[in-house]
């Protein structure tokens, strides 16, 4: 963590922020197992911060056998249960039942269209959107993009997929470049080499 670069103000102090934010944040990811660890996390971030979904990321991961979602698409009512005892996750029923129905969605995306990469970027049209953001007071909650993926995944029934979720997945999985112009990142990532 260098405090000589200029960061996005959100990233604030925090370590585990800072390195989400430099070495994650707004990065273009095309693997389908990551892109789906985002699509559970944002969906669990609903009503509550990214940090206290970043904190507990790992014990995500364990509680949800790595994000396979093939695995978590035949959790049964033992897994429900199992997951809702879990302190170290959020335990909020409709979000756990939630992952699981994004799990079977997902398969049925990727047997669909290929690639669930293949399917959200085309969203964008295969690029990052550049925003140009010159500070987080401009970033917009939702856009015309993120209410077409929104509208599209709940139509696949997908669920917890509103528009600001799917916003914040676009953020997150580099779909849209939302780094404060004047962030080291944004540079690296308007003109990647």
């Amino acid at each position: 963590m260098s405090p000589t670069l200029h960061r996005c103000a959100w990233s604030g102090n925090e370590p585990a922020m800072v390195t989400y934010h430099d070495e994650e944040w707004g990065v273009p990811l095309h693997d389908d197992g990551r892109l789906f660890e985002f699509l559970i996390l944002e969906g669990a971030q609903a009503g509550l911060s990214w940090r206290t979904i970043l904190a507990k990321r790992e014990n995500y991961r364990r509680a949800f056998d790595g994000f396979d979602a093939a695995k978590i698409a035949s959790y049964a009512a033992a897994e429900t249960e199992r997951l809702l005892g879990d302190a170290r996750i959020v335990r909020n029923r409709l979000k756990i039942a939630a992952a699981i129905e994004n799990a079977r969605r997902f398969l049925a995306v990727q047997d669909e269209c290929g690639s669930f990469d293949a399917y959200v970027w085309r969203f964008v049209g295969g690029r990052p959107i550049d925003h140009r953001i010159g500070s987080t007071t401009e970033v917009p909650a939702t856009t015309a993009e993120s209410d077409a993926m929104s509208k599209d995944l709940a139509r696949r029934g997908f669920k917890f997929v509103g528009s600001t979720i799917c916003y914040a997945f676009m953020q997150a999985v580099g779909m849209v470049n939302d780094h404060e112009t004047s962030c080291f990142r944004y540079a690296e990532l308007a003109n990647p080499n």
